[in-house]
Protein backbone atom coordinates (compact mmCIF):
# COMPACT_ATOMS: atom_id res chain seq x y z
CA UNK A 1 0.00 0.00 0.00
CA UNK A 2 1.45 3.45 -1.19
CA UNK A 3 1.76 5.72 1.70
CA UNK A 4 1.33 9.55 0.99
CA UNK A 5 3.92 12.06 2.74
CA UNK A 6 1.44 13.77 5.27
CA UNK A 7 2.84 17.65 4.62
CA UNK A 8 4.02 19.75 2.22
CA UNK A 9 6.56 22.09 1.80
CA UNK A 10 6.35 26.15 2.42
CA UNK A 11 9.56 27.32 -0.15
CA UNK A 12 8.62 30.85 -0.22
CA UNK A 13 5.01 33.09 -0.17
CA UNK A 14 3.77 31.24 -3.33
CA UNK A 15 3.09 27.92 -1.19
CA UNK A 16 2.50 29.58 2.06
CA UNK A 17 -1.11 28.17 1.60
CA UNK A 18 -1.83 26.15 4.71
CA UNK A 19 0.21 26.45 8.02
CA UNK A 20 -1.33 23.24 9.32
CA UNK A 21 -0.80 21.28 5.78
CA UNK A 22 2.82 22.78 5.24
CA UNK A 23 5.99 22.72 7.54
CA UNK A 24 8.64 25.29 6.11
CA UNK A 25 12.05 24.51 3.98
CA UNK A 26 12.04 21.38 5.14
CA UNK A 27 9.90 18.47 6.98
CA UNK A 28 9.70 18.82 10.57
CA UNK A 29 8.44 14.90 10.90
CA UNK A 30 12.22 13.76 11.59
CA UNK A 31 13.90 16.17 13.37
CA UNK A 32 14.12 14.42 16.35
CA UNK A 33 16.99 12.09 14.60
CA UNK A 34 17.81 14.72 12.11
CA UNK A 35 18.98 17.31 14.28
CA UNK A 36 22.49 17.66 15.47
CA UNK A 37 23.34 16.44 18.84
CA UNK A 38 25.62 16.97 22.19
CA UNK A 39 26.10 13.02 22.05
CA UNK A 40 26.90 12.52 18.46
CA UNK A 41 29.69 15.11 18.31
CA UNK A 42 33.56 14.46 18.38
CA UNK A 43 36.30 17.05 19.37
CA UNK A 44 39.85 16.14 18.08
CA UNK A 45 43.05 17.43 18.54
CA UNK A 46 45.41 17.58 15.72
CA UNK A 47 48.00 19.87 13.14
CA UNK A 48 47.72 23.29 12.81
CA UNK A 49 46.09 23.39 9.43
CA UNK A 50 43.42 21.21 8.12
CA UNK A 51 44.95 17.85 7.53
CA UNK A 52 44.01 15.12 4.32
CA UNK A 53 40.87 13.47 4.77
CA UNK A 54 40.66 11.74 1.73
CA UNK A 55 39.51 8.05 1.05
CA UNK A 56 42.38 5.43 1.43
CA UNK A 57 44.47 8.01 3.29
CA UNK A 58 44.11 6.02 6.55
CA UNK A 59 47.74 4.93 6.37
CA UNK A 60 48.91 8.40 6.30
CA UNK A 61 50.22 9.95 9.99
CA UNK A 62 49.27 13.19 8.45
CA UNK A 63 45.87 11.63 7.78
CA UNK A 64 42.78 12.44 9.55
CA UNK A 65 43.92 9.13 12.07
CA UNK A 66 46.48 11.29 13.46
CA UNK A 67 43.77 13.21 15.61
CA UNK A 68 43.39 12.68 19.31
CA UNK A 69 39.46 12.80 20.50
CA UNK A 70 39.33 14.76 23.80
CA UNK A 71 37.72 13.70 26.11
CA UNK A 72 35.53 14.86 29.43
CA UNK A 73 34.29 17.66 27.24
CA UNK A 74 31.35 19.70 28.98
CA UNK A 75 31.39 22.44 26.64
CA UNK A 76 32.52 24.16 23.90
CA UNK A 77 31.82 26.79 21.64
CA UNK A 78 33.49 29.35 19.10
CA UNK A 79 32.70 32.34 16.68
CA UNK A 80 33.52 34.24 14.33
CA UNK A 81 33.65 38.40 13.97
CA UNK A 82 34.22 39.92 11.01
CA UNK A 83 34.96 43.73 11.03
CA UNK A 84 33.04 46.04 8.96
CA UNK A 85 33.24 49.72 9.10
CA UNK A 86 30.58 51.83 7.54
CA UNK A 87 31.18 54.13 4.77
CA UNK A 88 29.89 57.48 3.14
CA UNK A 89 30.90 59.34 0.26
CA UNK A 90 30.20 63.37 0.12
CA UNK A 91 27.39 63.96 -1.98
CA UNK A 92 25.13 60.52 -1.22
CA UNK A 93 22.56 59.56 1.45
CA UNK A 94 23.45 56.17 1.08
CA UNK A 95 25.93 53.90 2.91
CA UNK A 96 28.24 51.21 1.93
CA UNK A 97 30.07 49.21 4.01
CA UNK A 98 34.08 47.92 3.90
CA UNK A 99 34.98 44.10 5.34
CA UNK A 100 38.27 43.17 6.97
CA UNK A 101 39.67 39.50 7.83
CA UNK A 102 37.48 37.83 9.89
CA UNK A 103 38.38 36.90 13.57
CA UNK A 104 37.49 33.99 15.36
CA UNK A 105 37.91 32.64 19.23
CA UNK A 106 36.55 29.76 21.27
CA UNK A 107 36.46 28.49 24.53
CA UNK A 108 36.40 24.69 26.18
CA UNK A 109 35.46 23.53 29.39
CA UNK A 110 36.53 19.89 30.43
CA UNK A 111 36.54 17.80 33.89
CA UNK A 112 39.85 17.49 35.39
CA UNK A 113 40.77 14.00 35.91
CA UNK A 114 43.72 12.20 36.04
CA UNK A 115 45.22 11.61 32.93
CA UNK A 116 46.69 14.30 30.10
CA UNK A 117 45.41 17.37 31.45
CA UNK A 118 43.67 20.00 28.59
CA UNK A 119 46.71 21.70 27.40
CA UNK A 120 48.73 18.55 27.38
CA UNK A 121 45.45 16.72 24.80
CA UNK A 122 45.74 20.24 23.13
CA UNK A 123 49.25 19.56 22.12
CA UNK A 124 49.25 16.05 21.41
CA UNK A 125 50.26 16.94 17.55
CA UNK A 126 53.63 18.69 19.35
CA UNK A 127 54.28 15.80 21.29
CA UNK A 128 53.56 12.94 18.90
CA UNK A 129 56.24 14.87 16.70
CA UNK A 130 58.90 15.04 19.04
CA UNK A 131 59.41 18.60 20.75
CA UNK A 132 60.70 17.28 23.91
CA UNK A 133 59.20 19.68 25.70
CA UNK A 134 60.87 19.47 29.31
CA UNK A 135 64.36 20.87 27.31
CA UNK A 136 62.46 24.17 26.79
CA UNK A 137 63.99 26.89 28.84
CA UNK A 138 60.74 27.58 30.49
CA UNK A 139 59.20 24.33 30.43
CA UNK A 140 55.81 23.36 30.88
CA UNK A 141 56.34 20.21 32.81
CA UNK A 142 57.71 19.86 36.50
CA UNK A 143 59.63 16.47 35.31
CA UNK A 144 60.10 14.36 31.70
CA UNK A 145 58.30 14.63 28.52
CA UNK A 146 56.16 12.39 29.55
CA UNK A 147 54.35 14.16 32.17
CA UNK A 148 50.56 14.09 31.51
CA UNK A 149 49.79 17.45 33.25
CA UNK A 150 51.26 20.79 31.29
CA UNK A 151 51.05 24.39 32.76
CA UNK A 152 52.83 27.80 32.80
CA UNK A 153 51.80 29.40 29.46
CA UNK A 154 55.03 31.41 29.83
CA UNK A 155 56.40 28.26 28.20
CA UNK A 156 57.61 28.48 24.33
CA UNK A 157 55.63 25.04 23.89
CA UNK A 158 52.51 27.39 24.03
CA UNK A 159 54.12 29.53 20.94
CA UNK A 160 53.41 26.37 18.44
CA UNK A 161 50.17 26.41 17.16
CA UNK A 162 47.50 23.79 17.14
CA UNK A 163 44.58 23.15 15.62
CA UNK A 164 40.83 21.93 16.42
CA UNK A 165 38.28 19.72 14.75
CA UNK A 166 34.56 19.15 15.30
CA UNK A 167 32.58 16.82 13.76
CA UNK A 168 28.50 16.72 13.97
CA UNK A 169 26.09 13.49 13.23
CA UNK A 170 23.00 12.95 13.60
CA UNK A 171 20.77 9.92 15.54
CA UNK A 172 20.79 8.31 12.24
CA UNK A 173 24.27 8.33 12.24
CA UNK A 174 24.65 10.30 9.08
CA UNK A 175 27.64 13.47 9.21
CA UNK A 176 25.84 16.62 9.13
CA UNK A 177 29.12 18.43 9.04
CA UNK A 178 32.78 19.04 10.09
CA UNK A 179 34.77 22.00 10.67
CA UNK A 180 38.53 22.49 11.26
CA UNK A 181 39.69 25.26 13.49
CA UNK A 182 42.97 26.36 11.98
CA UNK A 183 46.13 27.49 13.69
CA UNK A 184 44.65 27.76 17.15
CA UNK A 185 46.91 30.07 19.77
CA UNK A 186 45.61 29.74 23.54
CA UNK A 187 45.15 32.95 25.24
CA UNK A 188 44.13 31.76 28.83
CA UNK A 189 43.93 28.88 30.66
CA UNK A 190 41.87 28.24 33.95
CA UNK A 191 40.84 26.09 36.72
CA UNK A 192 38.51 26.56 39.47
CA UNK A 193 36.86 25.04 42.69
CA UNK A 194 34.91 25.79 45.27
CA UNK A 195 34.37 23.99 48.99
CA UNK A 196 31.78 21.40 48.67
CA UNK A 197 31.31 21.34 44.63
CA UNK A 198 31.38 17.90 43.18
CA UNK A 199 34.03 18.30 40.43
CA UNK A 200 37.34 20.44 39.32
CA UNK A 201 37.06 22.22 35.87
CA UNK A 202 39.37 23.51 33.70
CA UNK A 203 38.89 25.91 30.83
CA UNK A 204 40.98 27.20 28.13
CA UNK A 205 40.23 30.21 25.88
CA UNK A 206 42.09 31.18 22.56
CA UNK A 207 41.63 32.16 19.25
CA UNK A 208 42.08 30.71 15.34
CA UNK A 209 42.82 31.57 11.79
CA UNK A 210 40.23 30.66 10.66
CA UNK A 211 37.09 27.88 10.22
CA UNK A 212 37.27 25.40 7.44
CA UNK A 213 34.96 22.84 6.22
CA UNK A 214 36.38 19.39 7.16
CA UNK A 215 35.44 15.77 5.70
CA UNK A 216 36.61 12.90 7.23
CA UNK A 217 34.56 10.59 5.06
CA UNK A 218 35.25 7.38 6.92
CA UNK A 219 32.91 8.40 10.08
CA UNK A 220 30.05 7.86 7.08
CA UNK A 221 30.70 4.48 6.51
CA UNK A 222 29.50 2.38 10.36
CA UNK A 223 25.69 3.25 9.49
CA UNK A 224 23.78 0.92 11.54
CA UNK A 225 19.89 1.68 10.48
CA UNK A 226 19.96 3.45 7.01
CA UNK A 227 18.16 6.11 7.08
CA UNK A 228 15.63 5.69 4.15
CA UNK A 229 14.60 2.76 6.26
CA UNK A 230 13.49 5.16 9.38
CA UNK A 231 11.88 7.81 7.12
CA UNK A 232 9.83 5.29 5.72
CA UNK A 233 8.34 4.16 8.75
CA UNK A 234 7.02 7.49 9.52
CA UNK A 235 5.57 7.70 5.95
CA UNK A 236 7.63 9.18 3.36
CA UNK A 237 9.44 6.83 1.48
CA UNK A 238 10.75 9.43 -1.04
CA UNK A 239 10.79 12.86 0.40
CA UNK A 240 9.95 15.95 -2.46
CA UNK A 241 12.52 17.79 -4.06
CA UNK A 242 13.79 20.58 -3.12
CA UNK A 243 12.32 22.36 -6.44
CA UNK A 244 8.91 21.07 -5.47
CA UNK A 245 6.05 21.96 -2.73
CA UNK A 246 3.72 19.61 -2.55
CA UNK A 247 3.89 15.77 -1.39
CA UNK A 248 4.57 12.98 -3.50
CA UNK A 249 3.56 9.63 -2.97
CA UNK A 250 6.31 7.40 -1.56
CA UNK A 251 7.03 4.04 -2.88
CA UNK A 252 4.87 2.85 -0.63
CA UNK A 253 5.05 -0.32 2.93
CA UNK A 254 3.79 -3.48 3.20
CA UNK A 255 0.79 -3.95 4.80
Amino acid sequence: MAIETPLGITKGIASWKSTQQHSVERFTDNAAYTSAHPDDTLLLAGPPRKISSSQGNTSNSEGWQSLLAIGMVQSFQFGSQKPTQPMQAIGSGRSFFVSGKSQTSWTMGRLFCNGRNLLRVLYHNAVAGGVEVHKFDDSPVSGSSTDQYFINLDSELYYIPFGIAAIFKDKASDLIGAVYLELGMIQSYNVGFNAGQSMVMESVNGVCDRVVGFLPSEVTEDVRVPRATIDSVIGFVNAPSESTNLPTTGTGLSD
